[in-house]
């Protein structure tokens, strides 16, 4: 006879049980709906961060385009006034305790580094008994006449110790060997000297009616010119195609020339010069 077995008696659970079977499903539910919400956020917050890095770029490189065309704008600018002009003044070196300013006015209530001698066009050839004979006085600043450059400007110490300064004038560009036949007449407190290149066939001998340059693009390189605290250098340069130089011929015609007039202060140590 076979036997059947036992079926083992199972309890019910009990209230209590049932309580914390349902916590803890309430529990597990919750960490994965958190779990989910966090994961949904932390994906909307990557997507905002990269959004605000790409508009931030964007930003940016406005800004830097717009600084960017801003300098471009400032360069032409100097460019046309510095190296377009056909005369420019500008201050060079100072030192501590010494320095000196520019003005087209003696009463220098528009002191400055730097000063444009403006330009003359469509010029044709004179020569210098032509020019008037108050060009050091006639006006200050720029007083050009028919076929010619004049520019009238000062120079002061304005430290509270006496100086000496350089002074260089430079041609920085030459169109049709205009600077063949160039005549350039400088005024210093009065007293005036006339230069030109040279003779063609040698450089180093003057024409007859006036100094030779220094070398190919300087015109005149002058040392130590002693100024006093608070005195005043009045300059008047002058510049014309002089028509009896041998120079000048039809080749020249349409040329142009630019030059710089620059002052530098000449330090006491010749060691803070390096």
């Amino acid at each position: 006879m076979a036997f059947r077995k036992k079926n083992k008696q199972v309890d019910a659970p009990t209230p209590e049980e049932v309580a914390k079977l349902g916590h803890k499903h309430e529990v597990e539910a919750a960490k994965d709906k958190n779990s989910s919400v966090y994961d949904h956020f932390h994906a909307q917050d990557e997507a905002k961060a990269i959004a605000d890095a790409k508009k931030r770029k964007k930003r940016y490189a406005i800004i830097l385009g717009a600084l960017l065309l801003s300098l471009l704008i400032l360069y032409i600018v100097s460019m046309l006034r510095t190296q377009w002009g056909d005369l420019v003044v500008t201050i060079g070196d100072v030192y501590e305790g010494k320095s000196i300013m520019l003005s087209e006015g003696a009463s220098f209530e528009d002191a400055e580094v730097k000063l444009n001698g403006g330009s003359v066009k469509d010029v044709t050839n004179i020569t210098k008994a032509w020019l008037p004979k108050n060009l050091d006085t006639q006006k200050d600043g720029q007083h050009n006449g028919e076929n010619y450059l004049a520019y009238t400007f000062y120079l002061k110490n304005t430290g509270d110790e006496d100086l000496k300064y350089d002074t260089t004038m430079t041609v920085t560009g030459v169109a049709k060997h205009a600077d063949e036949a160039i005549r350039i007449q400088i005024y210093k407190n009065g007293k005036d000297s006339v230069y030109a290149k040279g003779t063609y066939k040698d450089r180093k001998t003057a024409e007859t009616d006036a100094t030779v340059w220094v070398d190919t693009d300087d015109v005149l390189k002058e040392k130590n010119s002693e100024l006093k605290a608070g005195a005043v250098d009045k300059f008047t340069v002058v510049m014309w195609i002089e028509g009896n130089d041998p120079e000048c011929v039809d080749a020249i015609r349409g040329g142009s020339i630019r030059s710089q007039m620059t002052f530098d202060v000449v330090p006491d140590n010749p060691a803070d010069a390096e």
